[in-house]
């Protein structure tokens, strides 16, 4: 089996110090808003993921190929145009959900929104426990 190091992995830097630096201050509030959402819905505690990514448990995985490594189950980045919100495995199957969230735009495994109060947070929180839930049936998730 080949297990290739991620360029995105679990680093030593401080969740809070993060927040702490995001500009501007509706952003940073955001971000801040985001941490207690994650930390309640997952019940874990963040871990930084490279240099932006703040994630929420992780998840052991292995492709059909024999390719296999470590990633976030869940998590966020305050990015400066869009928070960025990673729910892996993606968003295919939650097309009732996304339609009750707000307003957003979908990557693969990534939903952009341009701030929190375009979307339900509430709905924010059942996405966030879907995708966890549909995860952990294909590879467990775990706490860092």
């Amino acid at each position: 089996m080949s297990t290739q190091e991620n360029k995105t992995r679990p680093t030593g830097q401080a969740v809070t110090r993060f927040i702490a630096a995001v500009k501007p201050e509706p952003k940073r509030k955001d971000a801040e808003t985001l941490d207690r959402l994650f930390r309640q819905v997952t019940g874990f505690d963040p871990v930084m993921w490279g240099p932006s990514i703040i994630g929420y448990g992780r998840y052991h995985y292995r492709y059909d190929s024999g390719r296999e490594g470590e990633f976030l189950a869940t998590g966020f980045s305050p990015r400066k145009a869009r928070h960025s919100i990673y729910i892996i495995p993606g968003y295919a199957d939650y097309g009732d959900i996304l339609a009750r969230l707000g307003k957003h735009k979908m990557g693969k495994s990534c939903l952009y929104v341009n701030k929190l109060a375009d979307i339900d947070l509430d709905v924010l929180a059942e996405l966030i426990r879907a995708g966890l839930h549909d995860l952990d049936k294909k590879w467990p998730v775990q706490p860092v």
